[in-house]
Parts: C-alpha cells; sequence; structure tokens
C-alpha cells in the first residue's frame, strides 16, 4: 500500500515539504529516506505505480555494491531486508585476451584478505533491492509517496512549486532529480550535458553454471569490450558483456540457444557447463555528465548528474555517495539554522561530489579506450603493466579499497 500520507497530498496538494525528489527508482529512495532519518519531510514523485516497481521479476540484473554502500544501505534500514539474497565479492580477477583464445598470461588478482574490513562488497539483484527501498519507505515516517510524472517546475526565493500531468502541483524547498540520464529536472532548470558515445552496447544476463562461482568476480577485456562476470546466491552469475553496436544488436536478436552458443567462447568452461536463466536485455554505451549538479533550490544525483561505462561497476556506487553527500550538506546546514537550500549550501554539495565524479569518469573512459582495441602494442603494455601491478602488494591494496569504496572524502553514512 501506498504511505496513507500520500493520499492526503494526492487530493489537497496543499501540503509542502522540505524536499521533493523526482525519480523513485533507487537513489531517489534511498535519499528520501537517509532524509527523512535526519528529520526532513520529503515527497517522492515518480510515474510507474508502486506496484509495478515492486514486482519486477528476475531478469539479470544485479548490482555490485561496494563495502562504503552497503554501509550507507544498512544506516538507512535497507541491508537487513536484502542481506540474505546478497553474495558476497571476496575476490576480483581481471584478464586481457580474445574470445575463444583465454586470457593472457598477465592478470590481476584482488583478494579481500588483503584489507582488514571484509569483503570488497555485495552482488544483489535488482528485483531485491528495489523492492526493499519500496518497503522502507512504506514504512518510515516523513515520506510520502505521488505516482504522476512532472510536467513543469516553478522557483522562487522560498520555495520549487512542481506541476504534474494530472494538473496537480506539489511544493516544496528544494527538488532533487534522480530521473536519470534523460533528466526531466535538469532540462527544465536549464542544465546542459557533455557526454559521448562509445559505439558500444551492454548485453546484460544471467547464466547459472555447474561449478561454484566462489564469490569470485570477473572482468574479462577483449578487443570489443569487456565482459563482467559477477556472482550472484548459488551458481548463478550476471554478466554485462560489452560489445560493437552492430553486433550487439545481432546478438541479442537471436535465440537463446543461439546466444548461448556465442556466449561460451567468451564466458570459457572455468565453471563448467553454461545456461541462460532469465531475460536478456541491452543498453546503449556513453558518457554523460551534467556540466552542473545545481541549480537555483535545485541538486542532481546519480545518473542525473552523471552517467558513465559500467566497466568499474560504480554507477550505483556514485549515485549512493551523492545520495551520502547530499543528506549531510543538508542535515548540517539545517541544524546550524541555515537555509539549506541556499546556493552557498548547495555549493558545497556540488563542489563535494564533482571532483571525485570527474575522477571517476576520466578513469573508466581512458579503461574502456586503453582495452578496447586489438592494437597489439597497447595489449603488450597494458599486459605489462597488470603484470606489473599485481606483483605490488602496497598498490594491490589502494586498488582493492578503491574497489570497495573505502578511499576519498566518504559521507559520514559510509563510514565504518
Amino acid at each position: 500500500m501506498d504511505n496513507p500520507a500520500g493520499l492526503s497530498i494526492l487530493r489537497g496538494m496543499s501540503e509542502m515539504s522540505d524536499i521533493l525528489i523526482v525519480g523513485g527508482g533507487l537513489n531517489g529512495p534511498a535519499l528520501a529516506l537517509a532524509l527523512a532519518q535526519a528529520g526532513r519531510s520529503v515527497t517522492v514523485i515518480d510515474a510507474l505505480p508502486e506496484t509495478v516497481r515492486k514486482d519486477a521479476a528476475f531478469d539479470g540484473r544485479g548490482y555490485a555494491l561496494a563495502l562504503a554502500s552497503v554501509r550507507l544501505l544498512r544506516r538507512i534500514g535497507v541491508w537487513e531486508r536484502v542481506e540474505d539474497h546478497a553474495q558476497p565479492m571476496l575476490e576480483i580477477k581481471v584478464s586481457d585476451g580474445r574470445a575463444g583464445e583465454g586470457p593472457s598470461p598477465f592478470f590481476l588478482h584482488f583478494d579481500h584478505a588483503e584489507i582488514e574490513e571484509g569483503p570488497m562488497g555485495q552482488m544483489i539483484e535488482d528485483r531485491y533491492l528495489r523492492r526493499a527501498l519500496l518497503e522502507a519507505m512504506d514504512e518510515a515516517e516523513g515520506i510520502t509517496q505521488v505516482t504522476d510524472s512532472v510536467s513543469a517546475q516553478e522557483v522562487d526565493a522560498r520555495s520549487v512549486t512542481l506541476t504534474l500531468a494530472s494538473g496537480k502541483t506539489v511544493s516544496g524547498r528544494m527538488v532533487v532529480g534522480c530521473d536519470g540520464r534523460a533528466s526531466g529536472t535538469a532540462v527544465r532548470a536549464g542544465i546542459r550535458r557533455t557526454g559521448w558515445g562509445y559505439g558500444q552496447t551492454a548485453l546484460v544476463a544471467a547464466v547459472a553454471h555447474e561449478r561454484p562461482h566462489h564469490g569470485i568476480a570477473h572482468q574479462f577485456f577483449m578487443p570489443p569490450g569487456p565482459l563482467a562476470i559477477l556472482p550472484l546466491p548459488g551458481n548463478v552469475s550476471s554478466i554485462v558483456w560489452s560489445e560493437s553496436e552492430a553486433t550487439a544488436a545481432s546478438f541479442a536478436a537471436l535465440s537463446d540457444d543461439d546466444f548461448m552458443e556465442v556466449l561460451r567462447p567468451r564466458f570459457g568452461d572455468f565453471l563448467g557447463e553454461i545456461s541462460l536463466k532469465g531475460k536478456r536485455y541491452t543498453y546503449p554505451l556513453g558518457l554523460t555528465i551534467a556540466n552542473s549538479f545545481v541549480a537555483e533550490r535545485l541538486a542532481l544525483v546519480g545518473d542525473a548528474a552523471h552517467g558513465m561505462h559500467p566497466i568499474a561497476g560504480q554507477g550505483l556506487n556514485a549515485g549512493l555517495r551523492d545520495v551520502g553527500a547530499l543528506a549531510q550538506v543538508v542535515s548540517e546546514a539545517a541544524r546550524r539554522g541555515e537555509d539549506f537550500a541556499a546556493p552557498d549550501v548547495l555549493e558545497r554539495y556540488q563542489q563535494w561530489r564533482r571532483f571525485d565524479t570527474a575522477t571517476l569518469a576520466a578513469v573508466t573512459d581512458a579503461t574502456n579506450r586503453l582495452f578496447s582495441n586489438d592494437n597489439p602494442v597497447l595489449r603488450l603494455g597494458r599486459d605489462i603493466g597488470m603484470g606489473v601491478l599485481g606483483s605490488m602488494p602496497g598498490l594491490r591494496r589502494g586498488f582493492i579499497r578503491e574497489a570497495a569504496g573505502l578511499t576519498g572524502d566518504l559521507p559520514e553514512l559510509m563510514k565504518g
């Protein structure tokens, strides 16, 4: 059931919330819970009915949650709802090669035993995490959920008013866009974007396999793009397979049996016989970053602020860092008696997140360009580089901590 408070808002739309959040996917609910926990009143607006969002069937989608992201989910009361469905990531193996030829002799091996905090992260299916966030919002005080789409937004010196497709309006002291790469919140605020496509498409699915994966994630770099094999509970792994657009389109059009035939030489036989589990789907790959993460009484979070190549599995993790940072900035400003939507306050959020985002975007972009080619000179250089890095414990430990999300200026919700 929807939050009962949401019914009164839907009828009258006369109350004002502290924060309006547009987008009810993953980052929007996480931010709503973090803000409500700090005493803010929040209205979350999403075009999809809650029942549709809760009832997503298994389709192979999974998220590699860094340890820092797990900490945030635990702090906002979500992790205990999904922990039984999670798979700890104990090791990561990175290799380079060609389809059907196997990996090169040079590879990277990251083991969680090299850090003190435990597993580097957890794999969780989309359907469990999404449902848990929605259930937590249903039970939380101070969160109103509205099923509608936004058609216009108006800002004045003290508030933001959103006009919904139904003709009703909602008001708040600020609005947060958690509405994806094509963010209408950003467009209506006049925020432009910078980015480009990679000429690649991700093929995403889940596969069952004979042998256990032992909590090991694999990243196999091939000339057209990387293949990530990510462990899920049981003898199941989620794959994110990047191919050129034309090749991916032809593979996506294949029957399930024929699709598995082209996947097998790339996947290899190290987990025994494999079979498709659930649906397959595709999405185009590119880089897109909002030219500003803030505007007057407005902030952008997650893909609305930045969308990157999945090569490092950091998309949702970067969004949850946004969530932690914005919730902290707003809460600290409110405790000091400041207007938490004032330009100088929102600029603190932008300064906090923009450098980290730009660095991550540059690293993922450069890594994809370096490895997604068959240039023999580059192949030799990157293979030697992986061999050298793998032999240096201090540097390797640094990469492990980076993968676990333990580096940089962490929000309080992500600290141990």
